[in-house]
């Protein structure tokens, strides 16, 4: 079905089913979502990572627009350190029935999300979630069912995407097209080390847990086909051809000194891309957030393309999802709020576009919608100055294509990251080869897991 047809077919079953599916927060008539007053003055708070200040702000901006909806109540979101603290605070909190100390809701990925889930600490919002998906994006639930359940609201749905600096690639007469697939990056890494005298490394490579995140589970891992579990739940990480081939191929980048070896998100990684040391940055279309806030007199000089694919297998990066969870309080007096704002965000397309645009102003975080009618209006399209006129969402919505499958996650995919994480981490070290990492990852979590139910 063309993408035009399955607007029309959208448009026209959202027509056909008005009287029993919600109207879209932001519409004329869904001011009314929360009844006026019936919310109890207070504080509504969400954990979050990354940066979820700016995710605040839409939130502010709705309570602001729609005095009416919830006179009285704020909106606090909680810094936490990242996706595993997150989901440990609430874990205790919940464990120790401390009710009290639990936010309303929580920022989540589909690992955490199940270790959730089994605890009973989540809001079940399966039928509440079903309703919206044909006015979605294909793909935008694939990674929220657990047990047939729903327990999370998806927020976005990004791509896998590759930055690189324009201006290296001029200086050095490569052509960055090279970079289309996983071996002509490598190639690349390679043809920039020669032509620079060793001085331009290809990308960076994180000594601590984020090469798993991004290289492993979220990068090189789907693209290759590879498994952590069979489809039994029994380990064959060190065993399966697909993780081989993903962690040889870092451990090639990585053995040839093609990656610039620096914490992730520290400065000094930025300094090395300003100096032109870092010619490209692998893998999330997250790192457009962090160019354009560390690097802001870098403008002009990056492009933005698709991940690398391996040459035989063909297949585009794993879009990762991003979850908003409602916590399985006693009294949760701010679930509905939560619900009708979240539809704001994805619907009202007036509500989105402002608040785009101010985090725009202010070099923040966004992402483009998950909703196929609000994507086709030409402000998702825009030229990005920052990426030389090259339209940054549109890039971000053509990342979509072609996209492999994410890793199976079990609920032991939290205990098996951390056990797979500390090999890579000793590898990146030098303190073991590759084959050695491989090896060890099969031996500890046959050990401390064993078998994975997989769903």
């Amino acid at each position: 079905m063309t993408f035009a047809l399955l607007l029309t077919s959208i448009l026209a079953f959202s027509a056909c089913t008005a009287s029993v599916t919600p109207a879209p927060a932001g519409e004329e008539d869904a001011a009314d979502a929360g009844t006026t007053g019936a919310y109890p003055p207070g504080t509504m708070t969400v954990y979050g990572y990354g940066q979820p200040q700016y995710w605040q702000q839409f939130f502010e901006n709705y309570l602001n627009d729609h005095p009416d909806v919830a006179p009285g109540v704020s909106v606090e979101m909680v810094q936490t350190e990242n996706e595993a603290d997150a989901r440990q605070k609430v874990q205790l909190s919940f464990t120790a029935g401390a009710y009290d100390e639990l936010p309303d809701a929580t920022a989540s990925a589909p690992v955490s999300m199940k270790a959730l889930a089994d605890g009973g600490v989540l809001l079940d919002v399966t039928d509440y979630v079903e309703q919206f998906k044909d006015r979605f994006v294909p793909g935008a639930l694939d990674q929220l069912y657990y047990k047939d359940r729903i327990y999370c609201l998806p927020k976005d749905l990004r791509p896998q995407l590759l930055f690189y600096n324009q201006e290296i690639f001029d200086q050095y007469g490569i052509d960055p097209a090279g970079m289309e697939t996983i071996e002509g990056y490598i190639e690349t890494g390679r043809q920039l080390k020669e032509a620079s005298d060793g001085e331009v490394y290809l990308s960076y490579i994180d000594p601590g847990a984020f090469t798993w995140r991004y290289w492993g589970r979220r990068g090189l891992m789907p693209q290759a086909n590879a498994r952590i579990w069979d489809e039994n739940g029994e380990v064959v990480i060190d065993t399966d051809p697909g993780a081989k081939l993903a962690m040889d191929t870092l451990a090639t980048l990585n053995e040839e000194e093609l990656l610039y070896k620096s914490a992730i998100f520290q400065p000094p990684l930025y300094d090395a891309a300003r100096e032109g040391k870092v010619a490209t940055f692998y893998i999330g279309a997250f790192w457009d957030e962090f160019l354009r806030k560390n690097l802001p007199d870098m403008e002009g000089k990056w492009r933005v393309m698709p991940a690398p694919i391996f040459q035989d297998l063909g297949l585009g990066g794993a879009p990762v999802v991003g979850l908003e969870c409602l916590i399985n309080k006693p009294d949760p007096v701010y679930a509905d709020l939560y619900k009708t704002i979240w539809e704001a965000y994805q619907f009202d397309a007036d509500a989105r576009q402002t608040w785009t645009e101010q985090m725009v102003a202010e070099d923040a975080p966004y992402s483009n919608p998950i909703s196929v009618e609000m994507l086709q209006d030409d402000f998702w399209k825009e030229p990005t100055p920052y990426y030389g006129g090259q339209s940054f969402r549109e890039a971000e919505a053509n990342g979509l294509n072609n996209v492999s499958q994410n890793l199976i996650v079990t609920d032991k995919d939290a205990e098996a990251d951390t056990i797979i994480s500390a090999e890579i981490e000793s590898y990146v070290a030098g303190n073991q080869t590759m084959d050695e990492a491989l090896a060890n990852m099969g031996e500890q979590l046959r050990e401390r897991i064993g078998t994975a139910p997989v769903d």
